[in-house]
């Protein structure tokens, strides 16, 4: 059930291997980026425990001498607390150019690690082992590394392609449910953008992915690689239809900053929430049917998420702040509103001016 999904980026290029039992075969995957024979794993210490053993057992078998720095899990260690202590075990530990950094965890490993290989000793190649489904079809994809500042989510960050990423799908059966329920929000994000027969097929087998089916799980995992994969190379800097990416992102990131990047709140649970404000916000402007949200709002909930901001973790919510966070997202433009928005099912768009009167609007119904 292993696939090979190629990110074409010229000088840049890279595969995905996605599929079940790829952990154990990482080390002769990436020995071909490790001139040095040494490779760095940043980690956090829920990974460690769960998967260290085989991943270090693998580096060993390739004969890479190797490095392990564990990390507090979540979110908050994806700030400059976490960032700076790693550069300095780094650089204590003589890390050099041509060794290798291995971002060996979830989003907020894989964004941490990136972004210090980009920065460390002006760039130290890296390759993605992720370990949750949320990074495997999302953030370990596409190079976009970051931290997040108090003013916002992912403010601080810069694109730092990875040499290489391994997303093994057996390892997410140590996951709990809700942090596997999270990914699938960007599992499901890939139909609603631009694949309206994949989002049918979501609707049909969610709960098997949910439920760790290896069979639906490669399948959904590599299908939203290698959409995603098809969005980057036609726009790796995001400068234009990349942005789609983020349907639903920047209502949650909005959500997230507001409850100060707390594990109450995952950010897949923010952005299933975002994607609901989304479609609702395409309906409220009439650009998308009435009936499309409502589709897409009942699929979310059937699985679990809460897409009622009332009921939502961090609730309540501040409609001014929600706005001024929304104006302070870095797809707005001189003072405007940037949402990615649906005129249908699998037919998303940028919006590069949305009123904001609308969009206080829909919070002040959403929030009351």
């Amino acid at each position: 059930m292993s696939e090979i999904i190629p990110v074409h980026l010229g000088d840049r290029s890279y595969e995905v291997h996605a599929g079940p039992g790829l952990l154990a075969r990482a080390g002769q995957l990436i020995a071909p980026f490790a001139q040095s024979g040494r490779a760095f794993v940043i980690t956090d210490h829920n990974v460690r425990q769960h998967h260290g053993n085989t991943l270090t057992g693998s580096l060993d078998a390739a004969h890479l001498k190797n490095f392990t720095f564990s990390l507090d899990p979540g979110e908050q260690t994806k700030s400059f607390h976490g960032l700076e202590p790693l550069l300095s075990a780094m650089l204590q530990a003589n890390i050099a150019r041509n060794d290798l950094i291995v971002a060996f965890g979830g989003g907020v490993i894989g964004d941490l690690a990136g972004l210090a290989a980009g920065l460390i000793k002006r760039g130290v190649p890296f390759v993605q082992i992720p370990t949750t489904l949320l990074a495997q079809v999302d953030s370990s994809v596409g190079g976009k590394t970051a931290i997040d500042m108090p003013e916002g989510k992912n403010l601080v960050g810069l694109v730092n392609q990875p040499r290489a990423v391994i997303a093994d799908t057996s390892v997410l059966t140590t996951l709990p449910e809700r942090e596997r329920r999270a990914g699938y929000a960007e599992i499901v994000k890939a139909g609603l953008i631009a694949d309206a027969d994949f989002y049918a097929w979501c609707e049909t087998h969610a709960r098997a992915i949910l439920d760790c089916d290896q069979q639906a799980l490669a399948h959904a995992v590599a299908h939203a690689i290698r959409f995603k994969a098809f969005v980057v190379e036609a726009d790796e800097m995001e400068q234009g239809e990349r942005a789609l990416l983020n349907l639903g992102h920047t209502f949650a990131h909005a959500l997230e900053a507001h409850g100060g990047y707390t594990h109450q709140l995952l950010h897949g649970e923010a952005v299933a929430a975002g994607i609901a404000l989304a479609f609702k916000l395409s309906a409220q402007l009439g650009i998308a049917p009435e009936a499309d949200a409502k589709r897409v709002v009942q699929h979310l909930n059937a699985i679990g998420f809460i897409t009622d901001l009332r009921q939502l973790p961090g609730a309540p919510f501040s409609v001014d702040k929600l706005m001024a966070l929304i104006a302070s997202d870095k797809k707005a433009a001189a003072g405007k509103l940037t949402f990615i928005l649906a005129r249908a099912i699998g037919r998303a768009f940028i919006e590069r001016d949305a009123p904001a009167d609308v969009v206080r609007e829909l919070l002040q119904q959403e929030t009351q």
